[in-house]
């Protein structure tokens, strides 16, 4: 059986920094709801192709600090640079 990686990080740093670029618009509630949206967003599109829950939890978690981590170098770089 194949393993299956639902958000390979080299394949999906647009849509990554895309989401850490619309959180940084926003003030702090609305961009921490707008994060936690994206990731059930991205979790039910996992669950309708039938991927374990095991699974799903783990790579939440993965996208979630991927889209921190894109946040905090917007935040903390000079110019906002991702």
């Amino acid at each position: 059986m194949a393993t299956v990686i639902p958000f390979p990080v080299f394949r999906r740093q647009a849509f990554i920094d895309r989401q850490a670029q619309r959180a940084a618009q926003l003030n702090s509630d609305a961009g921490e709801r707008y994060i936690a949206h994206q990731i059930e967003v991205q979790a039910a599109a996992m669950r309708r192709k039938g991927i374990g829950e095991d699974l799903i939890t783990r790579e939440s978690k993965c996208l979630e600090g991927a889209i921190r981590a894109s946040l905090w170098r917007l935040v903390i770089t000079p110019g906002g640079a991702a």
